[in-house]
């Protein structure tokens, strides 16, 4: 319970203790303040264990810590229950390739892991560049327009 108070803070409540209370009252306080932890940790299982008989037996591994969203998420998709085959995707997914892969195409070069299908490294590259009527060709670099040209003006854009 007390796991993150170090020494120097454990001394200064003692302290503080001795201060308020005095050296005679002291005892008395600190077995008032354990009575009352106790029963308060009483009183929190006795309520946990109302709470589980009412859900009934379909809840007997029901736990309190699992209502904490970062406990939860770790029990349901970080352990070995892979019913979903996430351990299958996160070992399959690569960012450092992908990433390469979109670099690549945005600087118009070809990239180097094409299966034979067009794969999914070139696959959109593959279909903008095939000439396909009504879609640009998004590896072929823009013009330059001269200093004369100015960029079409909407009054009612602005």
């Amino acid at each position: 319970m007390f796991n993150d108070i170090g020494a120097l803070e454990l001394v200064t409540l003692v302290v503080l203790g001795v201060l308020i209370f005095g050296p005679d009252k002291l005892p008395k306080v600190i077995q008032d303040a354990s009575r009352f932890i106790r029963k308060v940790r009483e009183f929190s299982e006795s309520a946990k264990e109302d709470i589980r008989t009412e859900l009934g037996p379909e809840f007997k591994d029901f736990e309190f810590e699992d209502l904490n969203p970062k406990t939860f998420v770790r029990k349901q998709l970080m352990d070995g229950n892979d019913d979903l085959g996430l351990k299958e995707i996160r070992e399959s997914f690569d960012l450092r390739k992908e990433m390469a892969e979109v670099t690549d195409a945005v600087n118009g070069r070809e990239s180097a892991s094409t299966d034979s299908a067009g794969g999914v490294s070139g696959g959109a590259a593959v279909t903008a560049a095939n000439g396909s009527p009504g879609a640009p060709d998004l590896l072929k670099k823009r013009e330059q327009p001269t200093k004369d040209d100015r960029p079409p003006f909407d009054a009612d854009a602005t």
